[in-house]
């Protein structure tokens, strides 16, 4: 996982919609990527609509909200319209981005091992660098705080 203050590593994704999105080419907004497990289960659609209610809270404070999960770009839509979620959600398929940001790892749930995203945020500032990172996500409170976060940068 890169750390607080390194340059976060630049990507190209494809996002809901049919466009891409290059992080570098965001520079200066503050940019807050938060990695998730799955579409359209309940943690994810629980964090996907705190944030998307939070939207307009976010753009006031100059910054741009992402959502990425190994889900296609199809999937990414149907969630996207299931939910009303107003979030664009990219999609890292080929897992390189989550294995770059260091999300992409064994998990352990019911005593059953497997490879999954572990629930992340990462905040990034007008340089590049990341400002904050948010390891293991807990759903409850967290896009307030990612807010919070971002005010104060």
């Amino acid at each position: 996982m890169p750390e607080t203050g390194q340059i976060a590593p630049d990507f190209t994704l494809p996002r809901d919609g049919g466009q891409d999105v290059t992080l570098s080419a965001l520079r200066p907004a503050p940019v807050v990527l938060y990695f998730y497990p799955k579409d359209d289960t309940p943690g994810c659609t629980t964090e996907a609509l705190d944030f998307t209610a939070l939207k307009d809270q976010f753009a006031a404070a100059g910054a741009q909200v992402f959502g990425i999960s190994k889900d296609s770009v199809a999937k990414h839509e149907k969630f996207c319209v299931k939910h009303g979620l107003g979030i664009p959600l990219l999609s890292d398929e080929n897992g390189t981005v989550c294995e770059s940001y260091g999300v992409w790892g064994e998990k352990n749930m019911y005593g059953r091992t497997y490879m999954g995203i572990t629930r992340a945020t990462f905040l990034i500032d007008a340089e590049g660098r990341i400002a904050r990172i948010w390891p293991k996500v807990k759903v409850t409170g967290h896009a307030e705080e990612v807010l919070e976060a971002v005010r104060a940068l």
